[in-house]
């Protein structure tokens, strides 16, 4: 194995990029769930968010348009979602694998005319001066718009769930539900806004890698990142910088074994591309075993049903 063929530097730029769908899946979620509900149809709003952002990006000949019906596509099927388990009262767990099952099979539906076709080409930015300086250019200011306003998501996030009267009113919904409704906070409203936010930004990871990371359709192509991204909310306790960082943990094991492999490790590839998953499972039954942190952490009415007149 020759290590020295490996740019390192490229391998430090291209993590952030790997990183940007989970992230931007994750920091949905984790709002979601801090208002006290559990989604666990991630995947399925991502890929739909895929399909979406990817057909319109290439019908409309424009990025910005794609990530719009990216957005709106993931929100949209997040209502379903919303709907069965804040009005009907169905299980959340069930109703978000059912979700997951039915994003998949509607992107497979809404893409087979998609398949094959070579999708925009997405300039990264040079943001001057920024861009130039030595080794720190290349890695932090050389990316995609959407890069950096998945940054800059997290950073809202944080401080509206900290010091914002609305982020206390979504934390609290989450935490005793009965309490807000007996205060006059409409539980079952506040807790759709999180659900469409989090349906949004699991869409906007979507598109991200059909439109920028791998501009093309394929039938299933976000292997699992729906998952990864729910775990990844366990991981960061429910805070918003963990997730960041968590999310580019991930993003450098999945960068790091293509990197591996490029460099002769004498290792079959299968071991290497399962690694970062292995990891995630790892972490997250170390953190989830007794009562740790991560336990602690975890909003009080986690998908429990809200019922006004309960």
């Amino acid at each position: 194995m020759d290590l020295s063929s490996i740019n390192w530097i490229l391998l430090l730029a291209s993590l952030m990029v790997a990183s940007t769908p989970i992230l931007l899946a994750a920091i949905g979620e984790l709002v979601c769930e801090r208002a006290g509900v559990l989604n666990l149809g991630v995947e399925g709003m991502m890929i739909t968010g895929a399909i979406c952002g990817f057909a319109i990006s290439v019908e409309t000949q424009s990025a910005t348009l794609g990530f719009i019906a990216a957005a709106l596509s993931g929100a949209a099927l997040s209502m379903i979602f919303g709907f069965l388990t804040q009005y009907l009262l169905s299980n959340q767990v069930a109703t978000g694998l059912a979700l997951t099952l039915f994003g998949l099979g509607l992107s497979a539906l809404i893409g087979q005319g998609y398949i094959g076709i070579k999708g925009l080409e997405i300039a990264s930015l040079h943001i001057p001066l920024l861009s130039d300086i030595p080794v720190l250019g290349p890695i932090l200011f050389r990316h995609d718009l959407m890069v950096y306003v998945s940054i800059a998501i997290v950073a809202a996030t944080w401080a509206t769930l900290k010091y914002t009267r609305a982020g206390l009113i979504l934390r609290a919904v989450g935490e005793n539900h009965d309490a807000a409704h007996a205060l006059g906070y409409k539980v079952i409203r506040i807790r759709l806004m999180a659900i469409a936010f989090g349906g949004a930004c699991a869409g906007l990871g979507g598109a991200y890698l059909s439109v920028v990371r791998v501009p093309q359709w394929t039938e299933g192509m976000t292997a699992g990142a729906g998952w990864i991204a729910l775990a990844l909310v366990v991981f960061a306790s429910w805070k918003p910088w963990r997730i960041l960082v968590g999310a580019y943990l991930f993003g450098g094991l999945s960068v790091l074994q293509l990197n591996l492999q490029a460099a002769g490790l004498k290792v079959p590839v299968e071991y290497l591309s399962m690694s970062p998953y292995l990891i995630t499972i790892l972490v997250l039954v170390i953190m989830s075993s007794g009562r740790s942190r991560a336990a602690l952490n975890a909003p009080a009415e986690l998908g429990r049903s809200f019922h006004a007149s309960s």
